[in-house]
């Protein structure tokens, strides 16, 4: 049964990566494209590994062994990575599988020189990239050598790097098996990589050329520089020839060496323009067949060009699809609500359900399309203002696009067209009634909800929920709701600039919303201050609390001396804030209902961090200190000409400021408590579904969209096949950093600051909350991981609501993602907390546990010595 161990290239294609490996099956697809040619050969198949595999002593041992090593431990991950190598490359290659084997090599030709080279089943796929995981050798001549070889490869399997890599990916070692591909080698004039994506950029149709003399190892290892082409639209764009110093050649009995290049040729061309632009070509053809950009190695021999690898470019941002050629420029959905983390499935086709504006899903993430906005000069004034405040980097990104010639289309102003009907809203009256009346609006629309939900299930309750999302968006869009908070935001941009102009005071609004009323975001993280005031007496429960793993701890909790006061101080806390989490946008993410031991963390710095009573004080501190900040504005005001008047209209957008910046939150929690609502009800269903085996875990329901969710609750029917790729996909996206603007040809841009006062080797950010602050980082990316103490300084990606509970404990703030009105923002002023957020790769250049200084007022952080 020699076929089962042999396959030639000719036999295989992309669909064979469990038989074949990753590489082998790409090689197959590429041998079957018109035009292409692949270097002749054959696959050793993964029937051959599993059954050399079976006879290596002790391998079940020693695979658990590796399992259960911590990928940090290197040296343990080392040590027995290379005991396994070692045992499988002893392992003889059973006698038919040889003669297989050998046969094959004898059909490329008599003492043929042969590329052996690895090919992994979880290699080179759309979702991963395990490029130089494992081991290629090159000129590998004769059967016995690459008998040899094949040992070497199915041993390369278990590499250090390759180890870990599937270790922090989640990949069991027993699920992947090693193929080894076998092609004649080419002995090339010139090699290289071709990108058919701008690997930098993600531009789609520009494509990158990388090429030097001799075999492409130079260019791998890094040995020279290669020359670089970009080609776009069948022509050179932009090319830059290096010196090229080094090369590897092939040895005529056998391996490689390198060698210098010829004086006279270092800095000519490895390629000709013609030949640069027929490598495009075939490149865009192969990126045809396999539907992606593809990373391609190719070698140039007689003028001709040989494909020898293309697998996926599996580090481009997706692009929305858009159903046109159309240019569209597309802005993210997450920088916005400050929540970057792909979404499953049902998370972010429910925000598209109930978000005001079209949305297009790309990575797991949301976009909104503003091509049309920014095509009319005065709606691209608008837009790039109201984003600019928020975020300076999307402006700078939007910008950037437009500054291309003819991208975005130039439409004319929309016509006049009357005023709206009924007239423009009455102006609003600095009225804490107004906001009052709004709150009340909520909460009844929230209770019938709840009251109305309950009675509805099966397709029913699907119904129910599509007229519920009408209301849902009758309720965020209600015209009083959105002059409110753009009252407070108006105030607050006001002061800021008036004070800014007047006193030569940055940043003045911050110190004046200290403690405003009615913010519902900051009286959640000051609520919890009052649970720890309730547990603190009692050293029990803290003790209790230290251990705890599962979220029923509730009623255990009950059960020690004080414990039932703290369990219902924990209890009233869920009750009004129990439907948040991090992340919440996404409806899967697990609330703090269904997992209050993320709170845990939080309450347990509190007890350790503060006094009794620090609830009331901190808000007391904050609104004091914005008082005596009004007087001090105010008599200063007066001081100047016309001050009277200055300082009349100041004290009118102080009290505005301080009465709608607080309802600034109050939608965000509105709407997050109808999604809890809405997540139960589907959470019936999907556990009817399970129940019934038409879903094998209730979760699984969170890889379908609402609609397929709909269609399986009519059907009783789930393509189980459908919701495995889309867990591969969502793993996958994690990977990906999505970027505040994309275009649909793949440009990912992340924007930059243009600004030239601040000190060399600071971080570059926005200021949001006045003040300076130096203090020990924490770089904390899950908000359940927090160890603070008094006086750190809170590093992270970013910052919804849900992280407030941890504002209370901190002295400064520093994020990646956010703007001026982003709810981090927003609660770092009323707390009074130094903060910049829109730091790029914060949690990367700053080190857990570095001394800081964060400036709120100027906008950066330095990282002190």
């Amino acid at each position: 049964m020699t076929e089962q161990y042999v396959l030639g290239l000719q036999e295989i294609d992309e669909t064979q990566v469990a038989v074949v490996g990753g590489k082998g099956a790409q090689l197959g697809g590429l041998s079957r494209i018109d035009g292409i040619s692949v270097p002749g050969g054959f696959c050793v198949t993964t029937a051959a590994f599993r059954r050399v595999m079976a006879e290596v002593p002790s391998i079940d041992e020693l695979l658990d062994r590796l399992s259960r090593a911590d990928p940090e431990d290197r040296e343990r991950v080392r040590t027995l990575s290379a005991h396994i190598r070692r045992a499988v490359e002893e392992t003889a290659v059973p006698d038919d599988l040889a003669v297989a084997i050998t046969r094959a090599v004898s059909g490329l030709g008599e003492d043929i020189a042969c590329a052996v080279r690895s090919s992994a089943t979880a290699e080179d796929l759309p979702t991963a990239s395990f490029a130089g995981q494992q081991d290629t050798y090159l000129n590998v001549v004769g059967p016995e050598a690459v008998l040899r070889h094949v040992s070497r490869c199915w041993a390369s399997l278990f590499t250090e790097r390759a180890v870990i890599y599937r270790q922090r990916n989640g990949i069991d070692h027993r699920t992947v098996h090693m193929a080894v591909v076998v092609q004649r080698m080419v002995l090339p004039d010139a090699s290289g990589i071709l990108f058919t994506a701008d690997p930098v950029t993600g531009n789609r149709k520009v494509a990158t050329v990388d090429a030097g003399f001799g075999l492409g190892e130079a260019l791998v290892s890094g040995l020279v520089n290669p020359d670089v082409y970009k080609v776009r639209e069948d022509e050179i764009v932009a090319r830059t020839i290096a010196a090229k110093q080094r090369a590897v050649h092939a040895l005529p009995a056998g391996g490689t060496r390198e060698v210098t290049v010829d004086s006279q040729r270092q800095e000519q061309p490895a390629l000709t323009d013609a030949q640069v632009l027929r490598l495009v070509r075939l490149g865009r053809r192969i990126e045809a067949h396999f539907g992606r950009p593809q990373d391609i190695e190719w070698c140039l021999a007689d003028d001709g060009f040989q494909i020898v690898q293309s697998r996926p470019i599996t580090t481009l941002f997706p692009v929305p699809g858009s159903g046109d050629q159309e240019n569209h420029v597309y802005v993210s959905v997450g920088h916005g609500q400050m929540m970057t983390d792909p979404m499953k499935p049902l998370g972010h086709s429910m925000w598209r359900l109930t978000a005001m504006v079209p949305m297009h899903e790309a990575g797991g993430r949301l976009f909104v399309d503003v091509t049309r906005r920014l095509a009319a000069p005065t709606s691209r004034a608008g837009l790039l203002d109201v984003l600019g405040k928020g975020d300076p980097l999307i402006r700078d990104a939007l910008e950037t696009v437009l500054d291309r010639d003819g991208f975005v289309p130039t439409l004319p102003d929309a016509g006049p067209g009357g005023p709206p009907a009924g007239g423009p809203p009455a102006p609003l009256e600095t009225d804490p009634a107004v906001v009052t009346r709004l709150i009340e609006r909520s909460e009844t629309s929230v209770a019938a909800l709840e009251r109305d939900i309950r009675t509805k299930s099966g397709p029913a309750l699907f119904d129910f929920l599509v007229e519920a999302f009408e209301e849902h968006k009758r309720v965020l869009s209600d015209p009083l709701s959105i002059q409110a908070i753009m009252a407070g935001m108006e105030a607050t941009w006001w002061l800021n600039d008036k004070l800014l102009e007047w006193l030569g005071e940055k940043n003045a609004a911050d110190t004046l919303t200290l403690s405003a009323p009615g913010n519902i975001t900051s009286e959640m993280g000051l609520a919890l201050l009052d649970v720890a005031d309730v547990i603190r007496p009692h050293p029990e429960l803290v003790t209790f609390l230290q251990g705890v793993e599962d979220d029923g701890f509730l009623d255990e909790l009950a059960k020690l001396p004080g414990g039932a006061e703290a369990r219902d101080a924990i209890q009233a806390y869920l009750d009004r804030y129990g439907m948040r989490c991090v992340g919440e946008i996404d409806i899967t993410r697990p609330r703090w209902s269904e997992r209050p031991t993320t709170l845990v963390p939080v309450i347990l710095d509190n007890v350790r961090n503060f006094e009794p009573g620090a609830a009331e004080l901190r808000f007391e501190q904050g609104r004091r200190r914005a008082q005596e900040k009004e007087q001090d504005v105010l008599s200063r005001l007066r001081a100047l000409p016309d001050g009277e008047q200055k300082a009349d209209e100041t004290k009118r957008m102080i009290d505005r400021v301080r009465t709608f910046i607080g309802y600034r939150e109050y939608p965000k929690y509105g709407i997050i408590s109808r999604y809890f609502v809405y997540k139960q009800a589907l959470l019936k269903e999907a556990g009817s579904l399970a129940q019934a085996g038409v879903l094998a875990r209730t979760e699984d329901a969170f890889y379908l969209t609402f609609q397929e969710l709909r269609d399986a609750v009519s059907s009783r029917q789930v393509d189980d096949r459908l919701i495995r790729e889309r867990k591969d996909a969502f793993r996958s996206y994690h990977a990906l950093t999505p970027p505040r603007v994309l275009t649909s040809e793949g440009d990912a841009l992340t924007g930059a600051y243009r600004r030239d006062d601040v000190p060399a080797g600071a971080l570059v950010g926005l200021p949001v909350s006045a003040g300076t602050v130096e203090g020990r980082a924490r770089v904390v990316l899950d908000m359940a991981d927090a160890d603070l103490e008094a006086g750190d300084i809170l590093v992270t990606a970013f910052t919804d609501p849900s992280w407030s509970p941890l504002f209370v404990g901190i002295a400064g703030l520093v994020t990646e993602v956010g703007g001026l009105m982003t709810h981090g923002a927003v609660i770092a002023r009323e707390y009074g907390l130094p903060a910049v957020v829109g730091v790029e790769q914060a949690t990367r250049l700053i080190r857990d546990g570095q001394r800081i200084r964060v400036h709120g007022t100027d906008g950066y952080v330095e990282i002190l010595p």
